[in-house]
């Protein structure tokens, strides 16, 4: 390989590694794609298997539904489920529901419309003023009992805000460093509720491009203010903290709360890390808890989240474990993995990591490409470099919690094996066609080296040899466009039979100078000499194609120079062959060699007109030559005039005999 394909090579394979690490740099489709997928797999391969220790959710589920009534249900009775809850002592409450509108089963709210409608006033006697209003006193209880509050924000249009919105906790630090989504609305509880609840978190979820749930945000700024997420509110509740730090380290940044550390994002989203499927997240179906049939352990000293993961709610999402999560068990799973300390890290500096290993892959690579190695050695090479690749992100993601995106260097180490099959394989085919060239040209060189020997001692001059070659060729062509001989007939026969046709007559070099060169008519012993030039011919041609392997050109040229004497009526020489026993190569140039014979000067004669010739080769029509043949040549007469103008005699024949 030469110097400047050396640097080419090289330059391409950095170039590609470039092209391919910015990509990943910037998020593009097919790196990220890669990068996820290997996340994927890792969330699946590595999940513990364990039950959540330190979490758990309180379903309305389809049970709870069917047997207590369609959702929703009356706010008494939410209350009555989180007093339940509440005798269990957990370490925090966190209501995965928004009630963003009035009871209309409210006591208060009854009492109200039949005034309104038909101006009587109705009374409740032996009712507690606090249950007069289911929503209040929903209040009342999620108040009470310290229940962390949902909300959610919208960023597609404004809601009207009457106050500063409060999350009840803070955030401090590096706060400057995160570029949080900011809200431009807000769907809350009603006032009876949210103006009673102390803490709050929103319950939005962040789906990556390919409708796969793997982040939480669990920082959002609204009307300037940073609010977190249901899972992080509720977990700060249970550890008893009241403000989170934004820190920033080697790997990038994080949210401490207590003496856990969270990994985010610059937009405040953290990677969900899944112990397994839902089912291995606790679920307990709030029909039993109100039923009293879910012991108080259950739910000590744990974070519970109360939601529904009903179908009709459509709260269910695709992940990677589980193709149906439901939101309500996302929240548990991100709480679980702030306990743990098992949020996955992707480090800030990851990407342009991937960008200096493709690059590095990419060099060694290429330079073994020009060093001359095997394809069964870059292959090799792949698929070693791709196993320590793996095996070094599975162990420090197991190790360490920490992902490295190498989809950079995986589509890298793609390209560049794909690559280097198709230059190899371009390169082995051009190398094929120069050889074929080579091949070509040697044949040539040979059969015009034996044409020149002959031509030394036949009197017949080189534009004779030129106009029979190219005669054979246009008739064996006419031959296979009109579908004749298709057996025999292809481009590659008639290649070879072009190339064979000068050696037509080299077994004159056997024939004595005193009867090849005689001015006059042969005697019958010197024409019975004379007619043994073809069986020299055939033994000359044969004896040298004896030392050629494989497909071997020489075979047409014996075939020409031994038959096309032969007469279609048996009574030509050498071996009196007859009709189709005579090979079509010695058919074709017969009436190639007769015909140029009849045009051209002779020293008994001179050139016959075209006409004339003609006419003489129609009456030897079936009796010297193949009818169809013959029938082929008078096809393309135009043509054959043509050969015949191109290479002419510049000038008259010495004396030949023809026989």
């Amino acid at each position: 390989m030469s110097r400047r394909s050396v640097i080419l090579v090289l330059l391409g394979a950095l170039s590609i590694a470039l092209v391919v690490g910015l990509a990943g740099l910037f998020n593009a489709p097919p790196v990220t794609g890669l990068d996820r997928s290997v996340l994927d797999s890792l969330l699946v391969h590595t999940a513990s298997g364990a039950p959540a220790a330190g979490t758990v959710v309180v379903d309305i589920d389809e049970v709870s539904l069917s047997a207590l009534g369609q959702w929703p249900w009356p706010r008494y009775r939410v209350a009555q489920l989180i007093e339940r809850i509440a005798a269990g002592h957990p370490s925090a409450i966190a209501m995965d529901i928004v009630f963003s509108e009035a009871d209309r089963t409210s006591l208060a709210d009854i009492r109200q419309t039949f005034k309104r409608d038909f101006g009587i006033d109705v009374s409740f006697n032996g009712v507690p003023a606090g249950l007069l209003d289911n929503d209040g006193y929903l209040g009342q209880v999620m108040a009470g009992d310290d229940v962390v509050g949902a909300r959610y924000f919208y960023f597609d249009h404004a809601s009207r805000s009457d106050g500063p919105l409060r999350p009840g906790v803070g955030f401090v630090g590096r706060l400057n460093l995160l570029s949080l989504d900011r809200a431009t609305g807000v769907l809350q509880s009603i006032d009876a509720v949210a103006s009673q609840t102390r803490i709050s978190g929103f319950v939005n979820s962040r789906f990556d491009d390919d409708g796969v749930l793997r982040r939480l945000p669990l920082l959002i700024e609204y009307n300037g203010i940073v609010h977190p997420s249901l899972a992080l509110a509720a977990t700060m509740r249970s550890l008893g903290v009241a403000s989170g730090r934004v820190e920033s380290g080697a790997d990038g940044l994080s949210i401490r709360i207590g003496s856990h550390r969270i990994p985010v994002d610059r937009r405040g989203d953290a990677l969900l890390r899944f112990n397994g499927s839902s089912q291995r997240y606790a679920s307990l179906s709030a029909v039993d808890v109100l039923g009293g049939r879910v012991h108080p352990a259950a739910l000590r000293g744990k974070i519970v989240f109360i939601g529904s993961s009903a179908v009709g709610l459509h709260d269910m999402h695709p992940t990677a474990v589980d193709r149906d999560f439901s939101g309500l068990k996302i929240q548990s799973v991100m709480a679980q993995n702030i306990l743990d300390d098992q949020s996955v890290r992707l480090p800030v500096w990851g990407g342009k990591a991937a960008l200096v290993l493709g690059l590095l892959l990419a060099l060694v690579f290429a330079a073994l490409f020009v060093a001359g190695c095997g394809l069964s050695l870059l292959a090799s090479l792949f698929v070693l470099s791709i196993a320590a690749l793996l095996a070094t992100v599975v162990a420090v993601f197991v190790r360490a919690g920490l992902f490295l995106p190498i989809g950079g260097p995986l589509l890298v180490l793609g390209v560049l094996l794909v690559l280097s099959f198709v230059v190899r394989f371009a390169v082995d085919q051009r190398r094929a066609q120069r050889w074929r060239r080579q091949l070509d040209n040697a044949r040539q060189v040979a059969i015009e080296s034996m044409a020149a020997v002959a031509e030394t001692r036949d009197p017949e001059t080189g534009a004779h040899i030129k106009r029979t070659q190219h005669y054979v060729r246009a008739i064996a062509e006419r031959l296979w466009r009109t579908g004749q001989h298709p057996q025999t007939l292809n481009k590659e026969y008639m290649h070879l039979l072009f190339l064979s046709a000068p050696l037509h007559d080299i077994g004159k070099v056997g024939v004595p100078d005193h009867i090849l060169l005689k001015p006059g008519p042969l005697t019958p012993d010197e024409m019975k000499i004379m007619r043994q030039h073809a069986e020299f011919g055939r033994k000359i041609i044969y004896s040298m194609a004896e030392h050629i392997e494989g497909d071997n050109f020489l075979l047409i040229a014996g075939e020409i120079a031994a038959t096309h004497h032969e007469k279609w009526d048996g009574t030509g020489y050498p071996d009196g062959l007859r009709g189709q026993d005579i090979p079509l190569s010695g058919r074709i140039m017969a009436v190639a060699d007769i015909y140029d014979a009849l045009i051209s000067r002779r020293c008994y004669k001179d050139p016959f007109p075209h006409e004339r010739a003609k006419a003489l080769m129609r009456e030897l029509d079936e009796t010297t030559f193949d009818p169809a043949v013959l029938d082929a040549f008078f096809a393309i007469e135009t043509e054959i005039l043509q050969i015949a103008a191109r290479f002419r005699d510049e000038e008259e024949n010495p004396p030949a005999w023809v026989d």
